[in-house]
């Protein structure tokens, strides 16, 4: 991993869950970042792909892998991309 890989996932991180962000308007500050995974086939994206959630919003029964991707979205009501979209204008990435 390269500096500013390094650097981007730090910053990626510390913007806490973006699910809670979302649903619950609360800051939860323990993360683990996940690829988006839809519409990318069954490989990763890169670094510049990572959202941070929570355990919960990530592994858990209502996370992204407990769903699945479509499951994920009808229970939400919003996709993997528009998190990754939230978080590109959090940190000011022009897409």
């Amino acid at each position: 991993m390269n500096k500013d890989e390094r650097a981007h996932k730090q910053r990626v991180a510390a913007l806490g869950c973006m699910v809670c962000r979302r649903v619950f308007n609360v800051f939860t500050p323990d993360v683990e970042l996940h690829h988006r995974r839809a519409g990318m086939g069954w490989g990763k994206g890169d670094y510049r792909s990572l959202i941070p959630l929570c355990f919960f919003h990530h592994r858990g029964d209502l996370g992204v892998h407990g769903l699945g991707t479509r499951g994920f979205v009808k229970h939400y009501n919003f996709s993997e991309h528009d998190l990754l979209d939230d978080v590109f204008s959090m940190i000011g990435v022009v897409v």
